[in-house]
């Protein structure tokens, strides 16, 4: 009876050790799956629907700059004016996911998400933006998101749409 526990046990470590290994883990491939919707619900201007997987209780969104769209926001109606915002001086942003990785447990997880974001700013001149966001999650609601871009491409993007009449473009920071 011994003998079968341990072999058992065994299977179940190895088993368990080959899900983990190629990132079969069903708790992640659903995060993955809710994280992409949420990028989509952001190129398609859907920020109530996307506000809906953020928690409630305690929130950090920073994003990297200083421009209109950098600072810290710790509110879900100030994360809403930061995408409202975002959807008022890049139009037509798409972020493309790239790779996703996912560590931790239900309790606290870790998201790690590679993308491209591009558009076309009203000169004409195209933009493409190349970032990271680390995303920490709790029950499954986004309590942290750190987003890490690059910052001179952000801010020519902004210059150029301020000067094709989006004043919204050289607002201050929405910060909370």
């Amino acid at each position: 009876m011994n003998k079968l526990f341990c072999i058992s046990l065994f299977v179940f470590a190895v088993a368990v050790s080959t899900v983990n290994a190629q990132d079969l883990n069903p708790y992640h491939l659903i995060l993955k799956g809710k994280i992409r919707k949420s990028f989509d619900l952001v190129n398609q201007h859907q920020y109530d629907e996307l506000l809906k997987g953020v928690s409630d209780k305690t929130l950090e969104h920073s994003f990297a700059g200083d421009h209109s769209l950098g600072g810290k926001r710790h509110d879900k109606e100030s994360l809403k004016r930061w995408f409202i915002r975002l959807g008022i001086v890049l139009p037509d942003l798409k972020i493309e996911i790239t790779d996703i990785q996912v560590k931790g447990n239900i309790f606290k997880t870790i998201a790690i998400v590679r993308w491209t974001a591009t558009c076309t700013l009203l000169n004409g001149e195209s933009y493409v933006n190349k970032g990271v966001h680390f995303i920490t999650l709790k029950l499954g609601k986004a309590v942290k998101f750190d987003v890490f871009e690059d910052t001179k491409t952000v801010s020519h993007g902004l210059d150029v749409q301020f000067e094709s009449g989006i004043k919204e473009a050289k607002a201050p920071k929405i910060e909370s």
